[in-house]
């Protein structure tokens, strides 16, 4: 089920809000909350939901275990590596297997016969959770969760569960039983919602389709101008699909007490690429460095290790998006650029005018997803040469036979105007009168109405991230 879609707008989530706060005990609010986030997954994977039941089961019991064992360092680390081990292998298998196969295959020219395995949904954003909870356990950053309804819900709790953020157990460990539900912040909630929703809508779809139009193999008509107009697309498609979504699920999570952390800090206003994964993909870049990068030493080693340590961090991290080389070419993409970035290129840029870090930056970061969006060599050939090596672009033929995409150019200039931090700065003044204050909630619902037309008139509504 997706959160853009009619079905949950209108039924789902009116029914869900409706029980939620017409029982009294928070004891029952988490039952139904529990109950409708396992619903919300089965409505997509019924089959895959056993798979995060038994997951949640496994990290339930290995975390009593290794409470237990907490005096007994061995017997801890031993269980510590089998619930890792536990909770990896279904990710693994799922999502590698036939990579594996795959790459087996090239190799040897064996006759292997790849499984039929179709992905669960969301598997890499709950494993990750999962491990972090019983990571921060280990560590005795957290205590011990006895309920294994409450785990459950943690795993579960439909906002994150199918695309992230990827929020700690620390983080929510006191609301699962202690928030507090407030009016202000169902309203603030209902409202970043929106704001989320029409992101994912609005832009985030339109630009979808001027890419999706033109990521394609031997089509003469476009050259590079139209190629960049492409990549300037997808750059704008895959910020606005993944921050709306992470604002939709802060804000789904604020009208149920829960407060998740922040995923998305305008990252294309970075300075620098050491500045951008600063503010792209927060939940994610922090989970990688928190427990793989600082367990492995961080930079408090030898120059030669820490090298290291920024390499495996970053073919994980390109690993972690999906079985396929050019995730691993886009990690190591990102991993030769920040160690180029550390050992030297990042006090230079420092002392360049920001207009150059900016260009620098931006430059970099479209390359960056032209290799993460072509999944094949002979696409990835045909983008990066004519962008460039010069082709004329029919432009006039490819209007004619895209004649559909001159509406949703016309969202390429506000998607632009909202990838900079303007909006927050006029809510500000919005809140500091009341005629100004009224204005911005008639926009809210005006947006609101906007998406719901959207919606009725195009069934064109993918979501990029459903795939990791």
């Amino acid at each position: 089920m997706l959160f853009s879609s009619l079905t949950f707008l209108f039924g789902f989530l009116p029914i869900l809000l409706l029980g939620y706060y017409v029982v009294p005990s928070r004891k029952f609010k988490n039952c139904i909350l529990l109950v409708f986030s396992l619903l919300f997954y089965a409505w997509g994977e019924p089959k895959y939901i056993l798979l995060m039941l038994v997951t949640i089961l496994i990290s339930y019991i290995m975390g009593l275990l290794i409470n237990k064992y907490d005096s007994k360092p061995k017997v801890k680390k031993l269980l510590l590596t089998m619930s890792i081990i536990l909770i990896l292998a279904g990710l693994i298998f799922f999502k590698y297997t036939n990579f594996i196969l795959e790459n087996i295959t090239r190799v040897t020219k064996a006759d292997i016969t790849f499984m039929d395995i179709i992905l669960p949904i969301g598997i890499s954003f709950y494993s990750f959770q999962i491990l972090s909870y019983v990571i921060d356990l280990y560590n005795k950053k957290v205590e011990v969760q006895r309920n294994i309804f409450s785990l459950a819900l943690y795993v579960s709790l439909f906002p994150q569960l199918i695309a992230g953020p990827i929020v700690r157990y620390e983080t929510v460990e006191d609301e699962l039983k202690n928030r507090k539900e407030n009016l202000p912040d169902i309203l603030s909630g209902f409202k970043r919602f929106i704001v989320g929703l029409s992101k994912k809508i609005i832009i985030a779809n339109n630009m979808g389709l001027i890419a999706d139009s033109i990521f394609v193999l031997n089509n003469s008509n476009i050259g590079t101008l139209i190629m960049w107009l492409g990549v300037l697309a997808y750059t704008l498609q895959i910020y606005f699909d993944f921050s709306g979504y992470s604002d939709m699920a802060i804000g789904l999570g604020k009208m149920f007490g829960f407060h998740f952390l922040e995923n998305f800090n305008y990252p294309y206003i970075a300075k620098s690429i050491t500045d951008f994964w600063r503010r792209w993909h927060i939940s994610l870049s922090s989970w990688f460095r928190d427990y793989i990068y600082i367990p492995l030493g961080g930079n408090r080693v030898s120059k030669l290790k820490w090298i290291r340590n920024i390499c495996v961090v970053w073919l994980l991290t390109g690993l972690w998006h999906g079985a396929s080389w050019n995730f691993v070419l886009w990690g190591a993409y990102f991993a030769i650029i920040l160690l180029i970035e550390k050992i030297f290129l990042l006090k230079f840029i420092e002392k360049s005018p920001k207009i150059i870090q900016w260009l620098y930056s931006i430059f970099l970061i479209m390359l960056g997803w032209v290799i993460f969006r072509c999944e094949s060599v002979e696409l990835m050939k045909n983008v990066l040469s004519k962008m460039f090596m010069y082709q004329k672009s029919d432009l006039l033929q490819f209007i004619t036979e895209n004649i559909n995409l001159l509406s949703s150019m016309l969202f390429i200039l506000p998607a632009i105007i909202v990838s900079f931090p303007i909006v927050p700065k006029l809510k500000e003044k919005f809140n500091k009168s009341i005629i100004m204050y009224a204005g911005y909630n008639l926009l809210i619902l005006i947006l609101f109405t906007i998406n719901i037309v959207f919606l009725t008139s195009s069934s064109y509504n993918p979501f990029i991230y459903f795939r990791f």
